[in-house]
């Protein structure tokens, strides 16, 4: 019989090699850190909440209108749903056979609007208007207090005299007695006379109406007018 003879065993390969072999790519090359986003990128991000935009407020303004308008403009004005303001006197009118009490407009040629900014130009272009009553080419806005002063003095009995002259600072002063109680304004003294000075438009527009001292009290000067 012939002899078989041993085959030597294989050698394994290198434990390095086969280390090699099974190690994971580098993480550098893996796909999850290609596309990982970076801190603080959009995708992480927390939404802010959208600010709340402000409203336009409404403010008064005095609109000058056409000789005799007054009354037309101020109804064109409301039919387009504007607030408006058309302050209105009694007086008497006396003809030859008789007498009538009518309403005219304390004020010729105005009639206040309450409005923002974008109803400007819808006034302007009213038939019957002729401008805003302006400031170094701004619309002059007007106190509510001064409204509410206007809206006294229509209701009330007093002769009202409309004057661009320019009176010095007085007492700040309130009317406490009469149909013109709550009327604020300054008083000035006329000889004998005693006036109340209702600024409406600074400067070039005043009211003055007489007024007895016994009926008005003194405002500190903060108080507004």
């Amino acid at each position: 019989m012939e002899e078989t003879q041993s085959q030597p065993a294989k050698t394994p390969p290198p434990a390095a090699t086969s280390q090699a072999a099974a190690s994971p790519p580098p993480a550098a090359t893996s796909p999850a850190a290609v596309i990982s986003p970076a801190a603080g990128s959009p995708a992480t991000a927390t939404p802010q909440p959208l600010k709340e935009l402000k409203k336009p407020e409404k403010a008064w303004y005095a609109v000058y209108t056409n000789s005799r308008a007054e009354k037309r403009v101020s109804d064109r004005i409301m039919d387009l749903g504007i607030e408006t303001f058309l302050p209105l006197q009694k007086t008497l009118r006396q003809w030859t056979d008789r007498k009538k009490v009518i309403e005219k407009p304390l004020i010729s040629s105005y009639v206040f609007v309450k409005i923002i900014p974008r109803e400007y130009f819808i006034v302007r272009k009213i038939d019957g208007v002729v401008k805003f009553i302006m400031i170094q080419g701004k619309p002059v806005p007007i106190p509510e207090t001064q409204i509410n002063n206007l809206r006294i003095l229509c209701g009330s009995d007093a002769e009202v005299e409309v004057s661009a002259d320019v009176y010095e600072k007085g007492d700040m002063v309130e009317v406490t007695v009469g149909s013109l109680t709550g009327l604020r304004g300054e008083l000035i003294r006329v000889g004998r006379k005693h006036k109340v000075v209702i600024r409406i438009i600074q400067p070039g527009m005043n009211l003055t109406v007489d007024i007895k001292t016994n009926a008005i009290r003194k405002l500190e000067k903060k108080q507004d007018i």
